[in-house]
């Protein structure tokens, strides 16, 4: 997969979608070979390639304790990119959570805690974005609003390994296919 490309992988469940994206992300490893990322296995640059990895799971990642704003704060920490307040009111008036920032994660919809995980995205410098089912508990507004996103990231020069059982189009990128069966 080159910069500016975008696999979907698609299966029914309990194929592997899950597992596969693990094993990309190097969560997991493989039962033979390796991954490669820029024709180097992952486990000989981890530092590097983690830099260059967004990875958002089934589970949105976010401390229910913490405000909105919080968790934006506390995910770009550990990245060690700095965030300022302007830049988090911004992202999350993209993502539909404008005047939510102080409001605790744990009182939000399940789409809204959805769209806080998915605002990482905007404020991600990676390069390789990987999601798995990333339009759950989304309305249309939200995968149209995602959709877009990607389409910005990948027109950027990123790249992107999606899992979904919704086929959306990403802008006029097309996907290489990947489509998994029980054996």
């Amino acid at each position: 997969m080159h910069e500016g490309q975008w696999l979907y992988v698609s299966g029914a469940n309990g194929v592997g979608k899950t597992s596969l994206l693990r094993i990309l992300c190097g969560l997991a490893l493989p039962d033979s070979g390796q991954v490669l990322y820029n024709n180097i296995p992952i486990q000989a640059q981890k530092e590097g390639f983690h830099a260059d990895l967004c990875y958002l799971g089934h589970l949105n990642a976010l401390q229910d304790a913490l405000s909105v704003e919080e968790n934006l704060f506390f995910a770009t920490a550990l990245l060690g990119q700095p965030l300022d307040r302007a830049h988090a009111q911004a992202v999350l008036s993209r993502f539909g959570l404008k005047g939510r920032a102080q409001q605790l994660v744990r009182q939000l919809s399940q789409g809204q805690k959805r769209r806080v995980a998915l605002s990482r995205l905007a404020l991600s410098r990676a390069r390789l974005w990987i999601l798995d089912e990333p339009y759950v508990a989304m309305d249309e507004a939200g995968v149209d609003m995602l959709a877009d996103l990607i389409a910005t990231h990948l027109q950027g020069g990123g790249m992107a390994v999606i899992t979904s059982h919704q086929r959306v189009p990403i802008g006029n990128v097309p996907a290489q296919v990947l489509e998994l069966s029980a054996a």
